[in-house]
């Protein structure tokens, strides 16, 4: 096993845990009206946390930024399927990964990806509750898992660029 691999899956374990206890906090604590427990698909008041950053109750039945929002029965079991499949390819990068960086990178994606995934299983959407916005105009909302996902994206196309290339000779 690659010996930067054990870093990289311990943080795709704590991403989808803390990704996991957030959604449960804000959507059965935060969010949640009083006594309504029959369905967790409610809206309820946006709550400001500062000028430009509210917590909100969003559902997106697509992928990022709300794309392939919409009600068909199939996209939770679609998404879910495809994002199993590439978790399973970037387990395949992460055991050749060359740096601790890049399968922290891959670690990321993994464990955002999965915690997507796990409500997609129980709510058929993923939950989305961090809104940010300036001057009227709103970033969608998003949550941990979706900022890890970015964060690990952003991480990989930065190695890509800036890595120095093996001293070894050809």
């Amino acid at each position: 096993m690659n010996p930067y691999m054990r870093p990289g899956l311990i943080l795709a374990a704590i991403i989808v845990l803390f990704d996991q206890w957030s959604k449960y906090w804000v959507v059965e604590t935060v969010m949640r009206p009083q006594g309504v427990w029959e369905t967790p698909f409610y809206t309820s008041t946006r709550i400001e946390i500062l000028p430009f950053f509210d917590i909100v109750m969003a559902w997106n039945r697509g992928v990022s930024f709300g794309i392939f929002n919409t009600d068909g029965r199939w996209n939770a079991i679609l998404l879910s399927v495809l994002s199993i499949a590439i978790v399973i390819g970037l387990l395949v990068w992460m055991r050749k990964a060359p740096s601790r960086m890049v399968t922290l990178a891959l670690g990321s994606i993994i464990g955002g990806a999965l915690g997507n995934v796990i409500d997609r299983i129980r709510w058929g959407a993923v939950a989305d509750f961090l809104d940010v916005h300036v001057m009227g105009h709103h970033w969608p909302a998003f949550n941990l898992a979706d900022s890890a996902i970015s964060i690990g994206a952003v991480v990989l196309v930065l190695d890509a660029l800036f890595a120095r290339p093996s001293s070894s000779k050809n």
